[in-house]
């Protein structure tokens, strides 16, 4: 069993808080993703899952074991590193043989087996006699994989895995860590800072800022129900459209917008005074001026005007800023269409639906109001 027990796990350098006060569990066979930015305390968590740095205090257990201060090898734990860490002087073969040299039971022929049905597994099979400095990005990655894999170990441990591969690759290999990880049913913990990884690789998602464990779900609880507006701002990309602004009689205002709340709205936020306005870019419906004459325009409807527009192809992200902002702060941005192709300069109608916002507290960041669960899961269907 590959279960992973973080009890108020703290690391401390010195004077600096590293990780703190961190409880999670990750389930036997979970592909959990650990993600957050730079400095957040991903890595050193991983670190301290792996052995390779102590807990300060707080508890650790791998398959119900107390792990604080057992040495790396006696964990039953495979690292695959960033940098892969191969041998360059080794072959292919000798270099995921590796993995088993220290391992009791195996024969040399049992575990020349091994080592081949793992490579077969990985579509290294051909490569077996060739050495890493003759390999590719990719195939080295695979490599590395195939040292952890061939050990069959309770648990895998990656940290930033993809980071060297090119665009089209890291796509690629994405696909194969889930199938593998999937095939081999082991309990695997993920490190990156690349969000759009932990969306679609995680069964969960823990997210880490500035030592301490802001949440954890599944990726699109994350995504629809952020606790707070930093998990909010970091999933998803483009990134969550924030604006700050005060409670007014009628719901949401600053010095460009009136936003009224809905009875949602109203009965969930609350009565605090600093607020900040949620909408997911998807979610900011775009027309052209001429398509709804201003009288006509609806209490959740604002007059806007295109400052950049960024064609990806299939859709467009549209920055925007309020018609009546002579400083041309970019205040929204919205993704429409690839076919509906807006011009920068442009006059515009912003529709926002009161079903897709989400409001956070202005002082503490804490989500006060989501947006409906039943719209996201139409969305997502």
């Amino acid at each position: 069993m590959g279960r992973i027990q973080l009890d108020q796990l703290t690391k401390r350098f010195g004077e600096t808080v590293a990780v703190e006060d961190v409880t999670l569990d990750v389930e036997d066979s979970e592909f959990l993703v650990l993600v957050g930015p730079s400095g957040c305390g991903k890595s050193t968590t991983l670190r301290m899952m792996a052995g390779l740095e102590t807990p300060t205090s707080g508890d650790l257990y791998i398959a119900g074991e107390h792990m604080n201060y057992r040495v790396p090898q006696n964990r039953d734990i495979a690292m695959v590193f960033q940098d892969y860490a191969l041998y360059p002087h080794m072959t292919v073969r000798e270099n995921v043989r590796f993995g088993l040299e220290e391992e009791a039971g195996y024969t040399a022929d049992e575990m020349d087996e091994r080592v081949e049905d793992v490579a077969d597994t990985l579509s290294i099979g051909d490569l077996l006699d060739r050495k890493p400095g003759e390999l590719s990005g990719g195939q080295q990655q695979r490599v590395a994989l195939g040292r952890a894999i061939v050990r069959d170990p309770e648990v895998f441990l990656m940290d930033e895995p993809l980071a060297n591969l090119d665009a089209k690759l890291r796509a690629e290999m994405r696909t194969e860590l889930q199938r593998l990880q999937a095939e081999l049913d082991v309990t695997t913990v993920y490190v990156t800072h690349n969000q759009t990884e932990a969306m679609t690789m995680g069964d969960r998602i823990a997210v880490l800022d500035g030592g301490q464990l802001q949440q954890v779900g599944a990726p699109l609880e994350l995504y629809h129900e952020p606790a707070n507006q930093f998990v909010a701002g970091f999933i998803g990309e483009p990134m969550m459209n924030f604006l700050r602004g005060r409670r007014s009689e009628d719901g949401f205002a600053n010095e460009y917008v009136e936003y009224p709340f809905d009875e949602r709205l109203e009965r969930t936020v609350g009565d605090a005074d600093e607020l900040v306005f949620g909408v997911r870019p998807e979610a900011v419906d775009v027309r052209r001026v001429d398509e709804t004459p201003e009288e006509r325009l609806g209490p959740y409807e604002f007059r806007m005007t295109v400052t950049v527009t960024e064609t990806h192809g299939n859709q467009n992200i549209v920055s925007l800023t309020h018609a009546d902002d002579a400083a041309d702060h970019n205040a929204l941005r919205a993704v429409t269409d690839g076919m509906h192709i807006v011009d920068v300069g442009e006059s515009v109608v912003v529709t926002i639906d009161p079903d897709a916002v989400h409001i956070f507290d202005g002082a503490t960041g804490e989500a006060r109001c989501n947006r409906r669960l039943e719209t996201a899961r139409e969305l997502t269907i």
